[in-house]
């Protein structure tokens, strides 16, 4: 399906990043990875400025272009009570601002039909405690995603997609972990890789500055304390 297409995933070295780049292989496109993680082709900081340009050059000079572009990697997470501010802008860093910058470097080299797609979180719209810098990079990104899709309307389609609970060591749960979720599992990285290449494919050509939460159906459910058997245990 995506035979001669040249998809480009940061932090594709492992979890979700991992499956993405393998599905795209297996569908048949080459695969340019950045990821701190050392890996087979580009290995370096994303929250760096001249790493994000050397990384471009490099995918240019051996693709000549850019079909897909997969803003994977993900922020650090640090709450209030402990997050610094350098650690907090890192976040923004690495969440945000390399996302925006890749899609500005690629801008002149996206092909016809390209498209955009954000991982961010189901942490953009709920949170646990002290999650500050992540929460702040996910919501970040989810509206940068509507924004791109404006401006680059005509060009290229970006979309996001909002992970929830993804095990990336595939683990099989039981019990309550499990069936808290509408779908009585917990997600792993295959349900966020099969979204990323149905977005970039022609079937999803109508979609664009959307968001699409993969979850299992845990925001959409509702809990109150002594409803349904839920408990709030306060410390």
């Amino acid at each position: 399906m995506f035979k001669n297409k040249i998809a480009v995933v940061t932090g594709g070295a492992g979890g979700i990043g991992k499956a993405i780049v393998s599905e795209f292989r297996r569908s048949g496109a080459e695969t340019a990875v950045i990821d701190i993680i050392q890996n087979d082709y580009f290995t370096g900081d994303i929250s760096k400025q001249a790493v994000l340009e050397a990384f471009s050059k490099k995918v240019i000079a051996d693709y000549g272009h850019v079909d897909f572009l997969i803003n994977n990697a993900p922020p650090v997470m640090r709450g209030i009570s402990q997050c610094t501010y350098e650690e907090f802008n890192l976040a923004l860093q690495v969440g945000v601002t390399a996302p925006f910058y890749l899609a500005k470097l690629f801008m002149p080299y996206f092909s016809e039909g390209a498209s955009i797609i954000n991982i961010s979180s189901s942490r953009d719209r709920m949170s646990q405690p002290q999650t500050e810098s992540y929460t702040a990079a996910k919501g970040g990104i989810s509206a940068l995603t509507h924004a791109l899709a404006v401006s680059l309307a005509g060009k290229v389609r970006v979309n996001s997609i909002s992970p929830g609970w993804i095990d990336t060591d595939y683990t099989e749960y039981s019990g309550p972990d499990a069936v808290q979720q509408p779908v009585y599992r917990v997600g792993n990285p295959m349900d966020i890789a099969n979204m990323v290449l149905y977005l970039c494919s022609d079937k999803a050509g109508f979609i664009t500055g959307e968001n699409i939460c993969i979850d299992g159906g845990m925001t959409k459910q509702m809990i109150y304390h002594n409803d349904f058997g839920w408990k709030l245990e306060q410390s």
